[in-house]
């Protein structure tokens, strides 16, 4: 089949684009509002961009009443935020702070997660989550759309602090990813978790070289000449 977004002309029962990419890792973020009162939410279209230094990436659409979310909006007037990783473990307070609470409640306590300071920012984490990202805002792009919630802010955030909770370190010096089971985001209401992991290594017809097992890697400061 093919259809023309502009017309959604898809002719399906069901709205395809967000399950054409997939999966999608979770956006959990913490934030602070300027009179000190926590929000958190989980976002789907969110990415790393880059790792030296690294920066993420979160698409917020705004809301049914053409309201930017309440992240945005903390996130422009305090200029921080945190990065929870999801776990399978977690999914039901996840989707319990998914909820359109409104403006200046705690997602947290609704959802009988713990705080843990951070060391960098002021929003807390979720002491729950195995890895966070604190984060400095940098930009934001606000992208029109059609619709009610079709416009979005694209934040860009400076990660300055990284989190790693030791019990999920391998002696190898590798993120335990089956342990942690991360949640991603599939389409319509589905989701899926990552509980097998498998190695490629890179292509020979490409050439191998230091800068790409670095890039790979993403490892950060000079490369070894």
């Amino acid at each position: 089949m093919f259809y023309e977004t502009a017309k959604n002309d898809h002719g399906l029962s069901r709205p395809p684009f967000k399950a054409c990419v997939v999966p999608r890792a979770i956006g959990w973020l913490s934030t602070i509002s300027a009179d000190g009162v926590s929000n958190l939410a989980p976002y789907s279209q969110f990415t790393n961009l880059t790792f030296d230094p690294p920066y993420v990436l979160v698409s917020i659409n705004q809301g049914s009443e053409s309201q930017r979310k309440d992240t945005t909006r903390n996130i422009e007037e305090t200029g921080e935020f945190v990065y929870n990783m999801v776990t399978y473990d977690l999914r039901e307070a996840m989707n319990i702070t998914a909820a359109g609470f409104e403006y200046g409640v705690d997602e947290f306590e609704k959802a009988g997660l713990t705080k843990a300071p951070s060391n960098l920012v002021k929003p807390f984490r979720v002491a729950e989550s195995p890895i966070q990202f604190e984060c400095k805002h940098f930009q934001t792009i606000r992208l029109p759309g059609d619709g009610r919630v079709g416009t979005a802010d694209i934040i860009i955030g400076k990660v300055v602090g990284v989190h790693i909770k030791d019990e999920f370190l391998l002696p190898d010096g590798k993120i335990d990813i089956v342990k942690i089971k991360p949640l991603a985001r599939m389409g319509y209401s589905d989701y899926t978790y990552v509980d097998k992991v498998f190695e490629i290594a890179p292509s020979l017809q490409a050439g191998f070289s230091t800068d790409l097992a670095h890039g790979l890697e993403g490892a950060t400061g000079s490369m070894p000449k």
